[in-house]
């Protein structure tokens, strides 16, 4: 399996940085990873680092490649959100750690991709967005029912209102996982919080794929320049993790 990939995780405008990421990669597989922590909530931070220990942790000590991809990203995610509810157990209910989450699993020339909330993964191929995943939002309903555009989402003053998260109450929250997405030579993966994708276009997610040689973790350090300048000076932590296609 050749792949390229990449981490960032800046600041931008906030006291403390809440999000946690990671790429893990074997020989058979890699395992791209972002969890935002609420900063709404009390210790967002710990949500988010527990969530993706229990999920790295898993991947580790499973056979890879995985014999059943959505079953473990679904019991990956169930893990994490019962371990974030756990620790969080004895503070009220309101104010318990929570956080989103996007991952995606790359194996055997494809792909498969969960998250829960406004965490995304996008999809990029030949300088457009191929795809993306779709936020659990009040927002995301509106454009589905097109009711309003995903340009008139951007500044909707619901466009921060999750439906959905990991941590706070008890029973595992509404998650979505794919099918196999094929992988063709020099497609870029791009998992990432909402302080990434948020204020830029689809045609500003797919400067991820520029083409060079080695250049992913430059092109994911200026998507995230980006970002944060477009949203100056009320920018949210800007986490992503990229990976790029190379072959088999």
């Amino acid at each position: 399996m050749q792949i390229e990939y990449a981490k960032v995780s800046a600041l931008g405008d906030r006291q403390d940085n809440q999000d946690r990421a990671a790429v893990v990669v074997s020989e058979d597989a890699a395992l791209l990873l972002v969890f935002d922590g609420m900063g709404g909530h009390s210790d967002g931070a710990v949500a988010a680092e527990t969530g993706l220990k229990v999920v790295q942790d898993l991947f580790v000590e499973s056979k890879q490649p995985i014999f059943d991809p959505q079953g473990f990203l679904y019991m990956a995610l169930s893990r994490a959100h019962d371990e974030v509810v756990r620790v969080g157990a004895d503070v009220a209910v309101d104010f318990r750690p929570r956080a989103t989450c996007a991952i995606c699993l790359v194996q055997e020339g494809g792909s498969f991709w969960a998250h829960i909330g406004d965490s995304r993964i996008y999809q990029v191929r030949d300088g457009q967005v191929l795809g993306r995943s779709r936020d659990h939002s009040h927002v995301e309903v509106l454009i589905q029912e097109g009711a309003i555009s995903e340009e008139e989402a951007q500044d909707h003053p619901m466009r921060n209102f999750v439906e959905c998260c990991i941590g706070g109450d008890a029973p595992v929250p509404d998650m979505s996982i794919t099918s196999r997405k094929q992988l063709e030579t020099g497609d870029v993966l791009l998992a990432c919080s909402d302080g990434l994708w948020s204020g830029l276009s689809d045609a500003d997610m797919a400067e991820i794929g520029i083409p060079g040689d080695n250049n992913l973790v430059e092109n994911l350090k200026n998507l995230s320049m980006k970002a944060l300048n477009v949203n100056s000076p009320y920018s949210d932590n800007t986490t992503g993790t990229a990976l790029r296609w190379i072959g088999a």
